[in-house]
């Protein structure tokens, strides 16, 4: 018999299939962004890099939006990063919540942003702006990883500097982790950019990768579909674009039933 749960605005009996789960700690990076991690439940399995419909009640009735699972597939917990919109239907509503409140969250989680969709190769890289660095957070957090690849190379673009402070936060926690430290050693690059601030790395990554000067700095060659792999979140604009430039050096989009040296999520766009 399902138990009804307190939230803000009722008292809602929680349907079939989806959870009620506790929010443990919040933390806000800046008026856009943040963090927030909740209790996980006992019998939620996922693959690193997928997302699951994470919603609250508004006005008596639940609302849903696609989230990345920002923590690894062995946290006991879990953990998201949003964006806060002012008036978006569940941000608004989501970037008020405190430790202690309820999120609801379906059962069933799913993604194309995970290992399995890649063909074996030797450098991934993972391509995000803004919250797109979220299902990427799982992922450079999972041993898994660093047993399918030897370099791992994490871009994350944003407009201003204060935006890449969790990306930054996700690389200390990494090298202060008990196993995960040993594990990664200096397979993981962070590689962070901005595009409206004065920034030692500036521009879109898609006028990096074209210019070369990502492979550059990186100290890396070109693109290369015998070695190469690639996943791609982000915006619309920047799916498209990133997605262009992987086929243009020969990489092939893959999926969860046919992986290949690519892949984007599309959960988000539209």
């Amino acid at each position: 018999m399902n138990a009804p749960v307190m939230t803000k605005s009722a008292e809602l009996i929680v349907p079939e299939g989806v959870y009620a789960e506790t929010v443990l700690s919040v933390t806000h990076y800046t008026d856009r962004l943040f963090r927030f991690r909740m209790t996980r439940p006992a019998g939620f399995r996922f693959r690193s890099g997928e997302f699951a419909m994470i919603g609250l009640v508004v006005d008596g009735k639940p609302i849903y939006r696609a989230y990345s699972i920002a923590s690894p597939s062995w946290d006991e917990e879990l953990e998201f990063f949003s964006i806060k919109v002012p008036d978006g239907p569940l941000t608004q509503h989501l970037q008020r919540i405190r430790p202690g409140d309820k999120v609801l969250m379906r059962k069933k989680p799913t993604g194309t942003l995970v290992l399995d969709a890649l063909t074996p190769g030797k450098r991934l890289y993972m391509f995000s702006t803004g919250t797109g660095i979220a299902p990427f957070a799982s992922l450079i957090r999972d041993p898994e990883t660093y047993e399918k690849f030897e370099e791992v190379i994490l871009t994350h673009t944003c407009r201003q500097v204060a935006e890449l402070k969790y990306g930054f936060d996700l690389m200390d926690e990494i090298r202060n982790h008990e196993f995960l430290a040993e594990i990664v050693g200096d397979k993981l690059k962070h590689y962070a950019t901005v595009t409206r601030e004065d920034y030692p790395f500036q521009g879109r990554i898609t006028d990096l990768i074209e210019s070369g000067k990502l492979f550059t700095d990186l100290g890396v060659p070109p693109l290369d579909p015998a070695v190469d792999r690639g996943m791609i979140c982000g915006s619309a604009d920047m799916l498209k674009d990133t997605k262009a430039l992987l086929e243009k050096a020969g990489l092939t989009e893959g999926a969860n039933s046919k992986p290949a040296e690519f892949v984007i999520e599309r959960a988000f766009v539209g």
